[in-house]
């Protein structure tokens, strides 16, 4: 455009909207879950004997597989998964360590100062969280809402144990109940990466509740 003899070029300022697409995560922490859950119940119920290869499956398939999905969900700002796969990775974190110390890997001194009773504590802590969690599960779907209730008994078990309260039977309780989060966990692993790859419900994993919000 020319006012009074001097040119001035006019540019129309545009904006490009970017969107970053990435995949589900659920499938592979799900996946994690389950496989360091079926690890540890063949412990827990004495098909299996000994913690030293269980520890490698706690670390990576029970903790960094989790992680690794928390991390992702927090791209979808998926508050919910992201808590949830955290809070459990940094648990298979805890546990992988505390059974090398029980091992002695870092001294006999360390390994002489366990006391169980603070895992005990811990447990209980996570079964209160995992309470809360259970009830957030409702309004995700039927097969993720049974693996928080299922872990609501694990932790439940896990707790009594830990305290001495009924040992046997609060043994054989988290035992059972962990090895049922393996199998559901493998269940919803599948679903949710057969669901999403076929684009339908190929394994089905129930609707929502409906209870505290409307069902999409």
């Amino acid at each position: 455009m020319n006012y009074g003899g001097s040119t001035y070029t006019m540019h129309n300022a545009t904006s490009t909207q970017v969107k970053i697409v990435t995949a589900d995560p659920s499938g592979i922490g799900l996946f994690g879950l389950a496989i360091v859950t079926l690890v540890a119940s063949s412990q827990k119920l004495g098909w299996t004997d000994g913690l030293s290869y269980a520890i490698p499956w706690a670390i990576f398939l029970g903790a960094f597989a989790q992680l690794f999905a928390s991390i992702q969900d927090g791209k979808h700002n998926n508050t919910f998964g992201m808590t949830a796969f955290g809070a459990y990775a940094f648990f298979w974190f805890a546990m992988g360590t505390s059974w090398l110390i029980k091992l002695g890997v870092f001294g006999a001194e360390l390994a002489s100062g366990v006391d169980g009773k603070q895992l005990g504590f811990a447990f209980l802590g996570y079964l209160i969280f995992t309470i809360f969690m259970t009830i957030g599960a409702m309004e995700t779907h039927k097969v993720l809402f049974f693996i928080f209730a299922l872990i609501d008994v694990l932790f439940l078990g896990l707790s009594l144990d830990a305290f001495g309260i009924i040992p046997e039977f609060s043994h054989a309780l988290a035992a059972w109940a962990e090895l049922c989060i393996g199998l559901l966990s493998l269940y919803g692993a599948g679903a949710a990466v057969l669901n999403v790859h076929f684009g339908r419900s190929f394994l089905p994993v129930g609707r929502p509740f409906g209870i505290f919000k409307p069902r999409a």
